[in-house]
């Protein structure tokens, strides 16, 4: 705690550098035109003996203006440290309180996705982040009392709407089903969806039985543990050995929702199996599907997306939609685990990011069950809508060495339960014969609520449409999935990755306290073939534009295990920051002639263009490098040689 006297310690150099200021003002000041004006003594901050009265005047009211900084200062870091220990008794109790409380059973889900959050921004918050905001302020105090007014407030509101849950923190082994029943009646900002500011008043509201969690390592890592209770743990071993959890809290760091609207440092809590279906906007209120109404006076929509399931499946009957996964949250994980080890065969339909993930992992599997993978496409290769045809087709033939069947050019007419197996007839009169369906075609974004509260649905892209703040209409925002959104550099889009939904709510939970910002944010997103290949992708990558592709042999360390490695987290947006978004200096390592690496992308990039200016990016097998990447975009200028361009991703060296 600072003492008085290590207060003026600290706050005296910065009265000496106020009037220090002050005379250079007035010196300034007495400039012009080139010519020196007297200025009168008496006005200066310190002048020549004679004017011994205005110094002293000065002394004192710079003395006493920094002594009440100082203790303004003290008092404002005592405070804030007496509630930072409440916070942490209280966060260290909270297991004890918790298992006081029984685990609702969850519902009955409906399709997609649904979280509600209710926020009541509380100026309470932990010492750290009240130490990170009140020294510039002191800065303030000194010079401007008028600017410590205007700083302090905003700094705050905006620091707490910026700092969404970091899922760096691996949680226990716990029971995830945590519930509890009560529902505060009103909240001033209203979260239908996940994004999340952990320090205010939050109240969860997810029509899932699970608490929040990550969704990538559900088709990535989960499926490469060596744990037979993976499916319970839900915990994983990263490429790189370390070991997480895809929740990102325990139980303990959530609080009874009853306890919410009293909790003096805030929390979260989370109700279990409900579900928001209506919305009024005009009289600011939601009503859950049990008929319980809370109000709100600003709300964000985070409501995800539904996966997309195929009319020749939906139409075939009961039998066969008991046999089809549509893969999208924690159950349906659970579900295709238990399927894969009772099964003699399993099918993918579905050759995007999903569906190969999901195709690998289980070609893994295959090679040590008797099970048969088979993965069909409408498409002439892998991931055949984003890569260039000669990278599809190369990664066909990787997914292939994985264990699995691939089916390209694949149409599905129908879809018959026979014998207790079924039968997929395709339109060309092959059919092919298993035991379970995976349909991994794509996502609908979940625009139920649109109806009841009036909001624009996108006709070409789907989803909510938003101007560039993320703004449907007054009081009412858009983040994740559901957003359609105006990107000011490549256009209306809307993206489905996880990078983009962690900024965007961000984002959003800013501009609902005033801040005003464009969404100028390139999100990236990834995919992982295996620990052995993976790629990062950002802007717009779409085969049926003009591509250009730099390749180069690649090393160990040209790997997601290796990158893993190197960043210590799996999920890579976490390690793909803004920090190193400079002007990078390019490899000296000459660009290979044409055609040395032909039929080997070891690593490489391939750029997507419009209108000879690129708006995509693909790096292969190259990691670290997405900031160059995204400064790329932003600058939208035109290059003669991507040669040149690619040397600044430095993959021509070892």
């Amino acid at each position: 705690m600072l003492k008085c006297r290590t207060a003026w310690r600290k706050l005296a150099p910065l009265a000496r550098a106020s009037s220090t200021l002050c005379r250079h003002n007035v010196r300034r000041a007495g400039l012009n035109d080139g010519r020196q004006v007297r200025v009168p003594v008496a006005h200066m901050s310190i002048g020549p003996s004679g004017a011994g009265g205005e110094k002293k005047l000065y002394f004192l009211l710079t003395g006493a203006a920094t002594l009440c900084g100082g203790v303004y200062a003290y008092r404002t870091v005592k405070g804030d440290q007496k509630r930072y220990e409440e916070r942490m008794e209280e966060l260290s109790s909270r297991p004890h309180k918790a298992a006081a409380h029984k685990t609702i059973p969850a519902a009955s889900e409906p399709p997609g996705e649904i979280l509600m959050m209710l926020i009541s921004l509380s100026l309470k918050k932990n010492f750290s982040l009240i130490h990170q905001v009140i020294y510039p302020c002191q800065v303030c105090l000194c010079r401007s009392s008028v600017l410590m007014n205007h700083v302090s407030v905003p700094l705050l509101l905006t620091a707490f709407l910026a700092l969404s849950l970091s899922p760096s923190h691996a949680a226990p082994s716990v029971d995830s089903t945590l519930a509890y029943p009560k529902v505060p009646s009103h909240a001033p900002y209203l979260l239908i969806g996940g994004a999340r500011d952990p320090g205010a008043k939050v109240l969860i509201v997810t029509a899932e039985p699970d608490l929040p969690y990550m969704r990538p390592p559900l088709s990535k890592e989960l499926w490469f543990s060596d744990d037979a209770s993976v499916t319970e743990t839900l915990r994983f071993k990263q490429w790189n050995g370390k070991e997480r959890s895809i929740y990102f809290q325990p139980p303990s760091f959530y609080i009874p929702a009853e306890e919410l609207e009293s909790a003096e440092n805030g929390g979260v809590a989370v109700l279990t199996g409900k579900k928001v279906v209506h919305m009024d906007v005009r009289g600011n209120k939601i009503k859950l599907d049990d008929d319980t109404e809370i109000s709100y006076d600003k709300c964000l929509i985070a409501t995800g997306g539904i996966p997309r399931n195929l009319q020749a499946i939906e139409r075939a009957g009961e039998e066969v939609m008991k046999r089809t996964t549509l893969f999208r949250k924690v159950d349906d994980f659970k579900s295709l685990d238990k399927v894969s080890r009772n099964s003699k065969s399993i099918t993918i339909i579905g050759g995007g990011f999903l569906g190969s993930e999901l195709a690998c992992a289980l070609g893994r599997r295959s090679t040590e069950a008797d099970l048969e993978v088979i993965q069909m496409f409408p498409e002439k290769g892998n991931m055949g809508k984003v890569l260039p045809e000669y990278l599809s087709n190369w990664t066909t033939e990787k997914v292939k060495r994985e264990g699995v069947k691939v089916i390209s050019e694949a149409l599905v007419k129908s879809v018959t339960h026979k014998d207790d197996k079924l039968e997929i007839q395709l339109k060309d009169g092959r059919l092919v014969t298993t035991d379970h369906i995976v349909a991994a075609v794509g996502l609908e974004p979940n625009v139920d609520l649109a109806k009841s509260a009036g909001l624009e649905v996108d006709s070409d892209f789907g989803g909510f449409r938003v101007n560039a703040e993320l703004q449907a209409r007054s009081n009412i925002w858009v983040a994740g999935d559901a957003a359609c959104f105006y990107d000011i550099r490549l256009g209306r889009r809307r993206v489905e990755h996880h990078d983009h939904a962690v900024v965007s709510g961000r984002l959003a939970g800013e501009n609902m306290t005033g801040a005003n910002k464009p969404y100028w944010h390139q999100s990236m997103f990834w995919s992982d073939l295996g620990p052995d290949v993976g790629y990062e992708a950002i802007g717009i990558v779409d085969s049926s534009l003009p591509t250009v592709g730099v390749f180069a042999k690649a090393t160990a360390k040209d790997t997601p295990k290796a990158a893993t490695e190197k960043s210590g987290t799996g999920i890579r947006s976490e390690s793909e920051t803004e920090d190193t978004a400079i002007s990078p200096v390019a490899s000296s390592t000459p660009a290979p002639t044409v055609g040395q690496h032909r039929d080997n992308y070891g690593k490489g990039v391939i750029f997507y263009l419009r209108d000879k200016v690129v708006v995509g990016i693909i790096l292969w097998n190259v990691f670290n490098r997405m900031p160059i990447a995204r400064k790329i975009i932003k600058d939208g200028e035109e290059h003669a040689d991507l040669n040149e361009v690619a040397k600044l991703f430095n993959i021509h060296e070892d």
